[in-house]
Parts: C-alpha cells; sequence; structure tokens
C-alpha cells in the first residue's frame, strides 16, 4: 500500500477543497512569520523595544481570536467556502499594508486586521476539510493541511533572505510581497465547491449557537480542548516570535549572535522538521488513535523545547531544533480532526472557532511576556517557558475523550 493510497479515495471535491485549505493556511503562514523574519531590523527603524514589539504581535494573536470566533459563525451561517476567501483576502491585503507603517500605532493597526483574517482561514478550512474526507482519513488529510503552515514559514524565511541579501531591499520589500496570497480568492471562487455537509445541514435549518458549546455534555470537553490548545499555542508563539531574533541578537546583548544567513538556515531547517511532525502525526493518529499520539508528542516536546534553549553551539541548534520542531507543532495537525469528530455539523465550525482561538487569547500574551523575560533574565530562560506549557497541556488530555474511527455524519 502506498504512502498516498489515501489521497486517491478522496473525491475530486475533496482534493481541491484540501488544495484550497492547505494553500490558505500555507500562505498564512508565510504572510504572519514574516513579522518575526524581520524583527530585528523592524525595532532598529521603528525604534521598538522588546516589550513593546512582543505587545504587538500579542495583539495581533488577539485580533485572529476574535476573527476565528467570528469567522467560524460566518462558515457555519454561510459557508466554509466564503469565510475561507474573505479571509484570505482580509490578511493579504493587510500584510501588505504593513510595509508603509512608520510608526508602532500603525504598524499595530495592521497587524491588528491582518490577525483577525489569519484567525478565520483556519476555522474555514479545517472545517471544509473535515467534512470533504471520509472518516478513516480524515487525519491524513488534515495533517497535510496543517503541515502546509510549515511550507509557509519556509518561503517567508526564504523570501526575506532573497529580498534583503540577494535583491538588497529593506524589511518593507518582504511584507509587501505579502500581497501575493489574494490571488487564491480567484482560484477558491472557481474550483471549490461548498461542504455537502454544510449544505444538507443548512437545508435543515439548524442554527449555529455559542450557547450549545457552554451548557450540557459538551462543557466539560469544550472546556479541556480549549485550555489545552492554550497552552500549546502560547508555547508555540512565546517560542517561534523570539527565536529569530535570539538567534540574531549579539551575545553582549544576550542572545547568540549568528549572521541573517545563518539565523535562517537555521529556521528552514526546524521547518523542515516542523513539516514531518504534522505529516507524520496524522498516521499515526489514524493507526493509534489521536489521544495516545497527541500525549507522547506533548511529553517529547517539553523535553526537547527545553533542551533547545540550553545550547547555543550552531552544530547542537541545528540538530535539535528540526527534532523539536517536530514534536512541538506536529500536534496541531490534530486539534481539527478531534473538534470535527466531537462537536455536530451545526456547530461544528462555531465550536472550532471557539475552541482554537480561546487559545490564541492566552498565546496573545505569550510574545509580550517572553519579551519582558527575556529583558530580565535572558532569552534561554524565556524561550523555556514553552516547555513548561506542553506539560500543562499534556495533564488536559485527562477529560478530552478518544475520538479516531467515529462518524461525523
Amino acid at each position: 500500500m502506498s504512502f498516498l493510497h489515501w489521497w486517491r479515495e478522496g473525491t475530486p471535491q475533496g482534493k481541491k477543497a484540501l488544495v484550497a485549505a492547505s494553500l490558505g493556511w500555507m500562505l498564512d503562514s508565510f504572510d504572519v512569520m514574516l513579522y518575526a523574519l524581520v524583527l530585528p531590523d523592524l525595532m532598529v527603524a521603528l525604534s521598538l523595544d522588546r516589550v513593546t514589539s512582543g505587545s504587538l504581535q500579542s495583539a495581533m494573536l488577539l485580533a485572529a481570536a476574535a476573527g476565528g470566533l467570528f469567522f467560524g459563525v460566518i462558515s457555519d451561517r454561510y459557508g466554509r467556502r466564503r469565510a475561507l476567501m474573505w479571509s484570505v483576502l482580509l490578511y493579504s491585503i493587510f500584510t501588505a499594508a504593513c510595509g508603509f507603517a512608520t510608526s508602532a500605532l500603525q504598524l499595530g493597526v495592521f497587524r491588528v486586521l491582518l490577525g483577525l483574517g489569519m484567525g478565520g482561514e483556519w476555522a474555514s478550512g479545517a472545517t471544509l476539510v473535515s467534512e470533504s474526507w471520509p472518516d478513516k482519513h480524515r487525519g491524513k488529510a488534515l495533517a497535510f493541511m496543517q503541515s502546509s503552515w510549515a511550507i509557509g514559514y519556509a518561503l517567508a524565511t526564504l523570501t526575506q533572505w532573497v529580498v534583503r541579501e540577494v535583491l538588497g531591499y529593506d524589511w518593507r520589500m518582504v511584507f509587501f510581497v505579502g500581497i501575493l496570497p489574494a490571488l487564491l480568492t480567484l482560484w477558491v471562487r472557481r474550483n471549490v465547491e461548498e461542504s455537502p455537509l454544510w449544505t444538507r445541514q443548512r437545508s435543515s435549518r439548524q442554527k449555529a449557537s455559542l450557547g450549545q458549546l457552554m451548557s450540557g455534555p459538551l462543557v466539560g470537553v469544550t472546556l479541556a480542548l480549549a485550555l489545552m490548545n492554550s497552552c500549546t499555542l502560547f508555547a508555540y508563539w512565546g517560542f517561534n516570535t523570539w527565536v529569530p531574533a535570539y538567534l540574531r541578537t549579539p551575545i553582549d546583548r544576550g542572545g547568540i549572535g549568528l549572521s541573517n544567513d545563518t539565523m535562517s538556515l537555521l529556521v528552514f531547517m526546524n521547518n523542515v522538521g516542523t513539516w514531518c511532525g504534522y505529516v507524520t502525526f496524522g498516521f499515526i493518529s489514524d493507526a493509534i488513535g489521536r489521544k495516545r499520539t497527541y500525549i507522547g508528542y506533548l511529553v517529547a516536546a517539553a523535553v526537547l523545547v527545553w533542551a533547545y534553549t540550553s545550547v547555543s553551539q550552531v552544530w547542537a541548534l541545528l540538530a535539535l531544533g528540526p527534532i523539536a520542531s517536530f514534536f512541538a507543532t506536529g500536534h496541531f495537525s490534530g486539534f481539527g480532526t478531534v473538534t470535527a469528530e466531537i462537536f455536530p455539523t451545526a456547530i461544528r465550525g462555531t465550536a472550532q472557532g471557539f475552541t482554537y482561538n480561546i487559545g490564541r487569547v492566552a498565546s496573545a500574551f505569550a510574545p509580550t511576556l517572553v519579551g519582558s523575560v527575556a529583558d530580565k533574565h535572558g532569552f534561554p530562560a524565556a524561550l523555556s517557558i514553552s516547555a513548561g506549557m506542553f506539560v500543562v497541556a499534556t495533564l488536559c488530555w485527562l477529560a478530552i475523550p478518544e475520538t479516531r474511527g467515529r462518524s461525523i455524519e
């Protein structure tokens, strides 16, 4: 049986839905992570300190949480496809707008508007893919969708290197490239059909309600999922917002003092590990279950992220980075699968938007907190906070059931 046998069992529209959601998530990552990659130069150009720089990222994440909640409801009421297109268009326009910023306030406004679109893309895309693939392959399909985040981050790394090091432009041109994802909406509009499950549910006139998540039998698992994702997203954004700056900051200012070329290589290789982790999670969780796979990844992430913050040699960072990224981000492939298999169609988009984006609210404080701790105690101590959050996330699985094999019909 070939590695991609599951792909051949998908419907033509299911495949198009997966391609659309994957490209949307990849380009979402591309646009959002440009900020972290140009942050050292941005801080100099706009006279930003670490706390302000972290606060701007935090504001974007809070906006992403609001966008995820909003577009989750939109996807339940007006369709997964429409919500996907609108969110991609929003984050593309305002990524490019960041290149025009001349002050922290202007940059903050553009980042907030970008965040609204960023938050909406995952909620609508994950729901569309969940409802377009058979139960036995849902984990794999969502894993490939999630893996596109690593591709987007790697492309952002290459883009900023080419624009700045090869072509000689400054950080503004890096942001201008971020308008390109808007072209995806044209393809989605012409080629992607609406989720058949959503279409059938709409004809039944069932309405989504946030209150359905916070009452009755769903309230316990809703809260557990929201808390678990809060911890993992806090760990992700606290770590990845500052790793490029940590690698490039001079030694006398608390960093490692690497060149932009070396930093770009290390971040690129980390994303190779991330992509492998995303994809592998889907195959493992379809084989042995969501719960055991999730717990295994989270425990390994706690150990390896702590180890990464404890070394400074380039060879050690190059060896540990991809492995740590494999586990520390690969588990995100499972979140859309688990939530799709727990919540019914009428509230699935709302539920996925709520549980995922409550996590974004919590994670919004991560860049600011890590930046503040880095100022007082150094980058290694600040970045190791992420390891502790993975431990807390593992404990949340005591209240989350196994869902492998559940039908979402």
